[in-house]
């Protein structure tokens, strides 16, 4: 049998330690990955502790049998299959494991071979099941750049298609370059406002001075310059909605203001007496812990609590499998269309350098280098020399256990920066320090 493709989880209950000895090691060489339980009760918490592919369980245990455990992964665990193994074959027994969920059903003894292959084809219709539902999630979705199918993107779109059919506030929390503004825009084209505008608002690139005027907008002599009336952003997003990119940047004068309109639908222009409805959606980005910055008095409390009504995490590249591979395909078609060129191919050593590379940039670093990659090959295959040289050292290397905390700081801070291409502000902000704390910990570990 061949190994399978990806590491998938197996579950094996059996009160006989022999049984489960003899299928722990046969498995583990097949390269899957083994969980064992003596009976049905640890194999529930085993469960409920760790997401599962196949349980295969034996038919008589102490307590619970195996039946009953059959029958609650089926009512609990719908993307966990099931197959019973058994010293008591019966046609009876056959049928009643069946009828109750199992997939398959071995009599002992039996083979490696019957073992191997009665497992190989229930993960099989497990993969073509997971297959088919990806595609039913994803067939409606308009993608703006949401490129994956791996199993956290697919909680991101079952959030976010949520999140859109409601007006409430959503927080959308991931490291910087994964894609939270695409997650934004994803959920106001996917909601009833889809006809209305979607304005976006980068928190940290307005001066704070012309912040409030920009949001809420002014009347004309509300200031000096104000030599007429000027809608802001709200009245803008009117029937759409607003995107707050980087919300901890507000000022705490600003947020006082924001809470305002969240609790009562209104804006107030600068210089005006009186305020006006607005009808707008409310999403809001960070990369920052809000719930830490209100620990730290930097974010106000009831604010946190006004946005994080629904709480969407994208998750990090580094965490999305094979997604990278499709992301690089994406972002190959796309810059050769642009410069006119052929799409190339990846050599088998340049796929696996870019597996291996764990991404402080996201998805963000991942466009850029494929880009600059466009740009400078010269060839139809790209291979591990066309990519960066951080990128080569890391298809190349071994993590060692005897390295030096200090060792492996300097190694982060300075895959970090040459992801971000020197931008010292931008590297500053993942590592979640400031640029003078940058500077003297490049200058300290030699990093030019």
């Amino acid at each position: 049998m061949p190994e399978p493709t990806q590491r998938e989880v197996i579950l094996v209950v059996d009160d006989n330690p022999d049984t489960v000895e003899v299928l722990d090691r046969n498995l583990s060489r097949q390269g899957y990955q083994v969980f064992t339980a003596a009976s049905a009760a640890s194999a529930l918490d085993v469960l409920t502790a760790t997401p599962i592919d196949l349980v295969i369980t034996d038919h008589k245990m102490p307590g619970t049998s195996g039946l009953d455990l059959i029958r609650h992964v089926r009512d609990n665990f719908r993307d966990t299959e099931v197959m019973m193994i058994t010293g008591y074959a019966s046609v009876q027994n056959a049928v009643a494991a069946v009828k109750t969920g199992a997939e398959e059903y071995l009599a002992k003894p039996f083979t490696d071979d019957e073992l191997l292959e009665a497992i190989g084809r229930v993960l099989r219709k497990l993969r073509q099941r997971r297959a088919r539902y990806r595609i039913s999630e994803i067939a409606d979705l308009p993608q703006f750049g949401l490129i994956g199918i791996s199993d956290v993107m697919m909680r991101v779109i079952r959030t976010l298609k949520k999140a859109a059919s409601t007006k409430s506030t959503v927080l959308i929390a991931g490291e910087s370059g994964t894609g939270k503004e695409l997650v934004a825009r994803a959920i106001h084209y996917c909601s009833s406002r889809a006809a209305g505008p979607f304005v976006p608002i980068n928190c940290g690139g307005i001066p704070e001075g012309l912040l409030e005027s920009e949001l809420f907008g002014h009347v004309k002599g509300a200031f000096t310059g104000a030599t007429e009336s000027r809608a802001g952003f709200f009245q803008t997003a009117e029937g759409g909605s607003i995107f707050f990119d980087e919300i901890s940047e507000l000022s705490l004068a600003l947020q006082v203001k924001l809470l305002r309109v969240l609790q009562d639908n209104e804006v107030c222009m600068v210089g005006a007496n009186r305020a006006t409805t607005v009808d707008v959606k409310i999403l809001a980005a960070t990369n920052k812990d809000l719930a830490a910055l209100v620990q730290k008095g930097a974010f106000r409390e009831d604010l946190y609590f006004r946005l994080n009504i629904i709480t969407l995490a994208v998750p990090p590249l580094r965490e999305r499998g094979d997604d990278v591979l499709l992301l690089v395909q994406y972002f190959a078609r796309k810059f050769a269309k642009e410069f006119e060129k052929r799409v190339p191919q990846f050599s088998e050593r340049a796929v696996q350098a870019l597996k291996a590379y764990d991404w402080p940039g996201n998805v963000r670093e991942l466009e850029n280098i494929i880009h600059r990659v466009i740009i400078m090959s010269d060839g139809d295959t790209v291979d591990v020399a066309d990519l960066p040289s951080l990128m080569r050292y890391s298809a190349a290397r071994t993590y060692s256990l005897d390295r030096t905390l200090a060792d492996v700081e300097a190694e982060h801070i300075r895959r970090v920066v040459v992801g971000q291409k020197g931008n010292k502000s931008a590297a500053a902000k993942i590592l979640g320090i400031d640029r003078k704390t940058l500077r003297e910990k490049m200058k300290q570990f030699g990093i030019s």
